[in-house]
């Protein structure tokens, strides 16, 4: 098996890739240079250079940015920052539960069950509340006995009369 094919290879590549597109990128520099005009003046031919310059950086940065070496090394260490990042978030946690202290993983953990039982909890009391108006008669807008608490008052205010009568 050679070099190539087993990928050890690969940095050397990448290299040469960034080579050639610098090894452009100063070319093209170089002939916008030779075409200066002598009918021009200095400061023009100048401003020309600049814009040359920058023009053919602006496009080396972007072939270079845009191609597949660079986006595999972004890609890589991306990766490699997030599994650090759960590496060191696991070590931390499994040395606060060998020392006995409490994680945030454990701390999330309860909160989330508080928030799942203040939810369960809520829903019941809404739903006990609604239970308690229609066994009472409230209206829930206003306060006010409902249509079948209305048909009981005359009877009920005919029995608080008999009582004072007595």
């Amino acid at each position: 098996m050679n070099e190539e094919q087993d990928g050890t290879n690969q940095p050397a590549e990448q290299w040469m890739a960034f080579q050639r597109i610098w090894g452009e990128t100063f070319s093209k520099m170089m002939q916008l240079g030779l075409t200066f005009s002598p009918d021009s003046a200095p400061p023009d031919f100048m401003r020309q250079m600049r814009s040359g310059i920058f023009q053919a950086l602006g496009q080396s940065w972007e072939q270079f940015l845009r191609s597949p070496e660079f986006m595999q090394a972004m890609k890589q260490s991306m990766d490699s920052a997030i599994a650090f990042r759960k590496a060191t978030n696991d070590w931390f946690s499994k040395v606060q539960h060998e020392t006995q202290t409490v994680s945030r993983d454990d701390i999330d953990a309860v909160m989330l069950t508080v928030r799942h039982m203040e939810t369960r909890v809520l829903d019941r009391l809404e739903e006990l509340a609604a239970r308690l108006d229609e066994v009472t008669g409230h209206d829930k807008g206003n306060g006010r006995h409902s249509a079948a608490a209305a048909q009981h008052e005359p009877a009920a205010q005919t029995r608080a009369q008999k009582t004072r009568s007595k």
